[in-house]
């Protein structure tokens, strides 16, 4: 299919993150198409319950190509792994970069079996840009082919995530904007706008859900606005609409409602990814055990298969690098024409919506601690009775926050990051003030060396981490945007 190569992926040795009317005429053509059932050989009518696994691919990029930290080249941390192999865990850079690559060795040998394997894959726009600027082309290559392929492209569905790896609850709106149209565009140029145009599901970084109900809000529209008819979230990131208490039926889709303080509201479907943070329970295959002990549902008066949805990092810890290739292969070959086959969110969704179940028959839910919120508010009262009241909830009791929830309860993506977060968002302001309120050319080499530095320096690794080297980077990413932003707009 030469439609994969019809834009080049890089501009001027930068990524092609600029977003062109092409791109987007794709994303907005392609809604409501089913683009998955006309090729699923699973009978949906038949099986008890299904299983659906991710993988979430990221390496950031840093300044580390060079000894002086103000002039050393942007390079992906992966690289920089591969240069350095005899400090810390950096000797397991070969296995990273191969874990990239491997879905692309195991999707042909199964499928020659005469299998059914399946898989959702989130790759960050750094990690693309690095594995290009690596020359890794064989990873790219492997990737493309079952990407493209019309044999082999059912059953592999890319995830769409913020092109940067950005953490969506305190990441600026219009920038997350920004890395959302960056990553489509991106990956478009990498595989064809056929490829972007079966790309239906979301995968926030870090699981991080707003639940600020006017971010949350933007952050749902964002999605619909960029063509998404589906969100991954966490199941402790979300609650009851009407109780505030946790989810029941997890293992089917839900519907994520936000409402925001000027009386809106908007929805996008959920699947949602159970339990914590581990990346054993994909290395292992978890998912699929536990589907196989379920049997079929009822939802709006129909009995539906469960399907057991989990994500995890595809590279780190020695189980997802060591026991997952044959465990996933044992799997595939157990599961495939089985009553729990492995399927991907698209195409479960679609043979859900196919047999009569519509968005609105599926259970309400919203972002944690709002219900706490709209028992004192009102959609509609506007932003300054609605940061009242949460300023008067933060004061009655100290764990209550809006700073969203993620994989993870115990990590704030904002307090003790200040350090990090002021330079990010003087950077942030700076580059909406000049570039984009201004109405700047979006079209040029110094809008793209502005727009590439901005969301590089919004990396969540800089955050997660908060202190050392990694705080340096960081900074320093941020003086050179700042740097050119200053020096290219007025």
């Amino acid at each position: 299919m030469k439609d994969s190569h019809s834009q080049s992926d890089t501009i001027d040795g930068l990524p092609n993150i600029m977003v062109v009317k092409e791109t987007e005429d794709v994303v907005n053509s392609s809604k409501g198409k089913a683009v998955y059932t006309p090729n699923s050989k699973i009978n949906f009518n038949s099986i008890k319950s299904a299983c659906a696994i991710a993988l979430h691919m990221h390496q950031p990029l840093i300044p580390a190509g060079g000894s002086d930290l103000s002039s050393a080249e942007l390079i992906s941390n992966l690289q920089h792994m591969m240069e350095n192999q005899g400090i810390g865990d950096n000797h397991n850079a070969p296995t990273f970069a191969w874990c990239y690559k491997r879905m692309g060795e195991f999707v042909p040998q199964l499928l020659s079996e005469g299998k059914e394997p399946r898989a959702m894959l989130e790759y960050s726009g750094t990690l693309f840009y690095g594995l290009k600027k690596m020359g890794l082309h064989d990873v790219l290559d492997a990737l493309r082919n079952v990407t493209v392929n019309p044999e082999m492209r059912h059953t592999i569905e890319w995830l769409g995530c913020p092109w940067g790896h950005a953490v969506a609850p305190s990441t600026p709106v219009q920038d997350y904007k920004l890395h959302v149209k960056a990553w489509q565009q991106h990956f478009a140029s990498i595989f064809g706008n056929e490829a972007l145009s079966r790309v239906r599901g979301f995968s926030p970084s870090e699981m991080a859900l707003p639940n600020h109900p006017d971010i949350a809000y933007e952050f749902v529209k964002t999605l619909k606005d960029c063509g998404y008819s589906w969100v991954l979230v966490q199941e402790h990131t979300v609650e009851q609409e009407n109780t505030g208490h946790g989810l029941e039926k997890k293992h089917l889709p839900h519907l994520l409602v936000c409402k925001n303080s000027e009386g809106k509201e908007i929805s996008i479907v959920a699947l949602i990814k159970t339990q914590g943070s581990d990346t054993k329970l994909v290395a292992q295959m978890q998912p699929y055990y536990e589907a196989t002990s379920l049997s079929r549902w009822e939802l709006a008066g129909k009995q539906v298969p469960p399907l057991v949805t989990q994500i995890a990092d595809g590279e780190n810890g020695g189980v997802m690098m060591n026991e997952f290739p044959p465990k996933f292969q044992e799997v595939v070959r157990n599961a495939s024409g089985s009553e729990v086959p492995l399927m991907n969110g698209t195409e479960y969704l679609e043979h859900l919506f196919s047999i009569g179940i519509t968005e609105h028959d599926l259970p309400r839910i919203q972002p944690l601690l709002q219900k706490r919120i709209w028992d004192r508010v009102n959609p509609g009262d506007g932003p300054e009775k609605l940061n009242k009241s949460i300023e008067e909830l933060k004061k009655e009791d100290g764990s209550f926050h809006v700073e969203g929830g993620s994989w993870t309860s115990d990590i704030s993506w904002v307090k003790g990051y200040q350090d990090v977060l002021d330079p990010i968002d003087k950077l942030s302001a700076q580059f909406n003030q000049k570039v984009l309120e201004n109405g700047a050319e979006r079209n040029d080499s110094k809008y793209l060396n502005a727009l590439y530095h901005l969301l590089v320096s919004q990396t969540s690794c800089y955050r997660y981490w908060g202190q050392g080297i990694w705080t340096d980077y960081a900074k320093e990413i941020c003086r050179r945007g700042m740097e050119i932003v200053n020096a290219n707009f007025k």
